[in-house]
């Protein structure tokens, strides 16, 4: 990392989506820059604007992994600013959001300055896993990871307790490896064959219900509609049995389905579960959100297109892939790879391409 003394940046944070992933890439891509970031208009085009709990974790997290300093930073704050230090800090890190905030949207602010430290990282993140409007735990794990392994980032999620709204306290575990080089670009130009549809059922405390059956069952009866046969694993989290290091505090449940393709690709649909909706209406809907994706030329389902952007921006060289269309936070993410980190960007008929910058430290 460099450090551009008296540098400063100011963003908007009312301009593109006026929302949350402004402040999730603007502090980390400063962080990594060594410059001085004033971000403005937090989040200003939502219904709370201002910082959220899981924001203002996610900027406290970068600042004590730079050693850094920040001005301004408190529940609702609309302007902050963020002074980064000169080092990058490995180790072992521990954050709890407190509510049911998103632990992957966490994760994967401060996993960029993970890659580029001295030593391996490990974070404990506090908070929700599986919720409306923020990627899934699994998504994650079985989808996004898979692809940034192929550009050489050594990156782990471990589950330990799941988390759901409204109480949250689940709890991730991500390892970072650092690298010595820049990333490899990532190149998905077709789509192929799809060769296998994968899944995992998780309901908690629903086991007398029959919830992740359920979900599964509906998923695989409107995928088989159109050919295809998904092999989904059903997992049941109880107090008498936990499925994972803990049980949850509290009802809950998620679908994740994904397809692999014969050229390396992988999309995914997910959907959690909420008060009134039905384990059938979750199973329908996933398949055909993951239908969706399939009936169109996309290499990358549309969650993942804007969650490689960052790390296309740091890789060396361009990295391409194909949308299945274009979406706020996608022309978000593309604008602050430009506007902070100085990649360049071409979209082109759902095609996305982005020359990183070939960070290293």
């Amino acid at each position: 990392m460099f450090f551009k003394e008296h540098y400063m940046v100011t963003i908007d944070g009312s301009t593109k989506s006026g929302s949350g992933t402004i402040v999730r890439d603007a502090v980390p891509f400063a962080a990594l820059q060594g410059v001085e970031l004033h971000l403005t208009n937090i989040r200003n085009k939502r219904i709370k604007p201002g910082l959220r709990a899981q924001h203002l974790h996610g900027v406290q997290a970068a600042c004590t992994i730079t050693a850094g300093h920040l001005q301004g930073a408190e529940i609702g704050s609309h302007t902050i600013t963020f002074m980064p230090g000169t080092a990058l800090k490995s180790g072992s890190f521990n954050w709890d959001i407190g509510t049911a905030g998103s632990t992957t949207m966490l994760a994967l602010s401060v996993i960029p300055l993970g890659l580029f430290g001295d030593t391996p990282s490990t974070y404990m993140i506090t908070g929700g896993l599986f919720q409306d409007f923020a990627p899934s735990a699994y998504h994650v794990l079985h989808v996004l990871l898979p692809l940034l392994r192929r550009m050489g980032a050594d990156i782990t999620l471990s589950i330990i307790r799941p988390g759901y709204v409204p109480k949250g306290h689940g709890m991730i575990r991500i390892d970072v490896a650092p690298r010595r080089t820049p990333l490899v670009p990532l190149s998905l130009t077709h789509r192929g064959t799809v060769t296998d549809i994968r899944g995992t059922a998780l309901s908690s405390h629903l086991k007398d219900r029959s919830v992740s059956h359920r979900m599964a069952e509906e998923c695989a009866r409107t995928l088989a509609a159109q050919g295809y046969i998904p092999h989904i694993e059903n997992i049941y989290d109880t107090r008498k049995a936990p499925a994972f290091r803990s049980a949850s505090i509290q009802p809950g449940a998620v679908l994740t389905a994904w397809a692999l393709t014969d050229t390396g690709c992988v999309l995914g649909a997910d959907m959690a579960g909420a008060r009134g909706r039905p384990a059938e209406f979750i199973g329908t809907r996933v398949a055909r959100k993951l239908l969706a994706t399939l009936q169109t030329d996309a290499t990358v389902d549309e969650h993942i297109a804007d969650q490689l952007i960052p790390f296309a921006a740091l890789a060396e060289g361009w990295s391409t892939y194909i949308i299945p269309r274009m979406t706020e936070h996608i022309d978000t993410r593309l604008w602050l790879a430009r506007t902070i980190l100085g990649a360049r960007t071409e979209v082109r008929d759902n095609i996305i391409r982005i020359k990183g910058i070939g960070y290293c430290k």
